[in-house]
């Protein structure tokens, strides 16, 4: 006899799929590194720390923009980066973790 389970309906893991993803890769998880290290950090300094051409620099930010894991500021001609605490530490979480968890435990 083959018992059915009942289904919960599962929440959207698109965002985090999309964090993640962002966060899958040795040079963003410097930027980030850098970021809490420093605080707001200028773009000019963070091309210059992190040994990468401008254009590679952008591409890097614009992944973790997009995942809303980092905030931009305009501050006259330059851009300056922090990181976004509510949503690192909401990654960083129990309810994270619950969603996760195997039932049993």
């Amino acid at each position: 006899m083959n018992k059915t389970l009942p289904v919960k309906a599962l929440p959207d893991f698109s965002l985090y799929e999309k964090r993640f993803k962002a966060l899958a890769d040795q040079k963003r998880l410097h930027l980030l590194s850098l970021l809490c290290q420093q605080g707001a950090t200028c773009v000019c300094d963070l091309t210059e720390v992190l040994d990468l051409p401008q254009s590679k620099l952008s591409y890097h930010l614009k992944i973790l923009l997009d995942a809303d894991l980092i905030l931009k500021e305009k501050r006259g001609t330059w851009n300056y980066y922090t990181i976004h605490s509510d949503v690192i530490n909401h990654l960083l979480s129990e309810e994270l973790c619950c969603l996760l968890r195997p039932a049993d435990s």
